[in-house]
């Protein structure tokens, strides 16, 4: 939990690197400030001219008037180019703040983008940030003239009439402490507003995301169930929030319409006495308007500001959390690979064991295939051999070399992975195959894709290898975008491979012409394939049978048939009716 003065620290570490451009705001608020404060005196000096004298000497006025004018626009133009270099502050501010955020997005481990809510992730990098973009724009624009005219005004009053200074000072507290108590009870309801807004987002991406599912199961009334009670707490909590930010601008009215009754009251008993003139009496109201009036800004700052620091906490929170343990930075390079598991221990929660004491020896150039049921453990020993999860105890080893000892890019640049989820990302297909590869000709790019199939759909699109494709891949099939996931991986041409249900959403007859590009592919590779349709592994060197996170059968196709056991009921279930 990130504490307000950790928050602090870190907000200043980030607009630290704008230090010239703040102190050149802050310059341009003191002049905006005692220009401001200049003009009740000229004003004063207006009325005593006119008051004191039987008759108004119009020249001596026209004077004090165009010195008015001339510090108007002076003050104007100071507070127009103050205004300006404010947003340039906080808007780069929040570019830097996303940009931390998205760094960070890519260097965290999976196992926090798996335990979270992905519409919440969203939900700190885009609404909260811009919530706080508009608490920290209103504190530069307001904090800074704002406390510089408090103490210009005290200044000015001591030097008219002290005891209404003192008086002033007096009733200030009552002001401060109101702000204080109330802003201090608004911060936790921003904070609770905040978590249910990133509620309401992550519930909302998850149903667009899976809209073709909702509407399958008839879940829609449901889903509009779920949405409605979230929007109904967020508007609660909103209504709580906003109630008791609101009564910090009409409090510290209260107790500044209080200074300036005061400020009347002693200064006209003391014109009365001969103290103080007219026009200093009308230069002092003035400043107790011009010095009660920051408080009341401020005061709506400081609202405004519990609601930022509330969700600049969250966004904080996924800056700084955990990232990968360390990598290593010894070098690697892999033309074939051997691959070995010693004694390797693994589990997602350390309350349920998943994978003790594996241990394997792959071959350079071997194709080894993993079947078993759901949940046995298959796509964990990808995970932890791709080190998207580092294993509890045990090694990997790849070529004799521990894989904790490179980088995981390194390691990641070894292989070629295509998994039972697609993903295409927005920009053309030719964008798409080039994904992890920087030096390659189109038309190799195009070899590949007539070696799986991938040319001949991809030539009936609009515009061929340059279509655009939005999010997702738009409008192709599940087996076309799987097509081209397969056919990307085909264009890196790595030296290990790993298959995880890479043909899951093709067709049987697709298959069968893809798996000559795939023996194409996986020739002198070592493979590690992931498949329930048992008929796609029969040609692999060995196959590991798993069950409950252990291997209980190891060897190539005819041997575990000829066992008659796991492997052999396994493989009639799906042949047999």
């Amino acid at each position: 939990m990130n504490t307000k003065k950790q928050i602090f620290q870190r907000l200043f570490s980030i607009i630290g690197k704008y230090k010239i451009m703040l102190g050149l705001t802050i310059l341009l608020a003191m002049v905006f400030v005692v220009i401001s404060l200049y003009i009740p005196v000229l004003v004063g000096e207006a009325v005593d001219t006119i008051v004191s004298a039987g008759n108004v000497d119009f020249k001596v006025l026209m004077s004090i008037l165009v010195k008015i004018v001339i510090i108007v626009l002076l003050g104007g133009i100071s507070q127009w180019v103050m205004s300006i270099i404010n947003n340039y502050i906080t808007y780069n501010t929040v570019r830097d703040i996303r940009k931390l955020c998205f760094d960070k997005l890519m260097k965290l481990p999976i196992k926090y983008i798996d335990s979270n809510a992905h519409g919440g992730i969203v939900s700190r990098i885009i609404t909260d940030v811009d919530t706080f973009a508009d608490g920290l724009l209103m504190g530069f624009t307001q904090v800074f003239t704002g406390v510089a005219t408090i103490i210009g005004t005290l200044f000015f009053m001591f030097s008219m009439n002290p005891l209404i200074a003192v008086a002033v000072i007096i009733l200030t507290p009552l002001s401060l402490f109101a702000a204080k108590f109330i802003s201090g009870r608004t911060y936790n309801f921003f904070k609770e507003q905040s978590d249910k807004r990133a509620e309401q987002t992550a519930l909302t991406e998850e149903m667009i995301t899976n809209q073709k599912t909702v509407k399958a199961f008839n879940y829609e009334e449901k889903a509009i169930a779920e949405f409605d009670c979230i929007n109904n707490s967020l508007g609660k909590i909103s209504l709580k929030a906003i109630f008791y930010s609101s009564l910090t601008n009409p409090v510290t009215r209260f107790v500044n319409s209080m200074v300036y009754m005061v400020v009347a009251l002693i200064g006209a008993f003391s014109v009365l006495g001969g103290g103080l003139s007219v026009g200093a009496l009308v230069s002092c109201l003035s400043y107790a308007n011009q010095y009660t009036k920051p408080f009341n800004e401020i005061s709506g700052v400081i609202t405004e500001f519990q609601n930022a620091i509330a969700c600049l906490e969250r966004v904080f929170g996924l800056i700084y959390e955990d990232e990968y343990s360390c990598d290593g930075h010894d070098s690697f390079e892999v033309k074939t690979g051997t691959v070995e598991f010693k004694n390797v221990y693994f589990s997602y929660n350390p309350d349920k064991p998943l994978i003790e004491d594996f241990s394997l020896k792959v071959s350079s150039g071997e194709t080894i295939a993993i079947v078993g049921p759901t949940g046995c453990g298959k796509t964990t020993l990808i995970n932890i051999l791709m080190r998207f999860y580092d294993v509890n105890s045990g090694e990997i080893v790849i070529n004799g070399k521990n894989i904790k000892d490179v980088s995981r890019e390194e390691l990641r640049s070894n292989f070629g992975m295509v998994l039972q989820e697609t993903w295409l990302k927005s920009g053309t297909v030719l964008e798409n195959l080039m994904l992890g590869v920087k030096d390659i000709t189109e038309e190799q790019i195009v070899e590949a894709a007539k070696m799986t199939r991938a040319h001949s759909f991809i030539k009936r699109l609009p515009n061929g290898y340059n279509t655009v494709l939005s999010e997702s891949g738009g409008s192709l099939s599940e087996g076309q975008k799987q097509l081209l996931c397969i056919t990307r991986v085909m264009v890196m041409n790595p030296p290990m491979l790993i298959l995880d249900e890479a043909t899951s959403s093709i067709d049987t007859r697709t298959e069968l012409k893809i798996s000559k590009a795939f023996d194409l592919l996986m020739k002198g590779k070592t493979s590690f394939v992931v498949a329930h349709r048992l008929s796609t592994i029969k040609d692999a060197d060995r196959i590991l049978v798993m069950k409950d996170g252990n291997v209980i059968e190891i060897g190539s196709h005819n041997e575990l048939i000829a066992q008659k056991g796991f492997y052999y009921n396994l493989y009639k279930s799906q042949f047999e009716v």
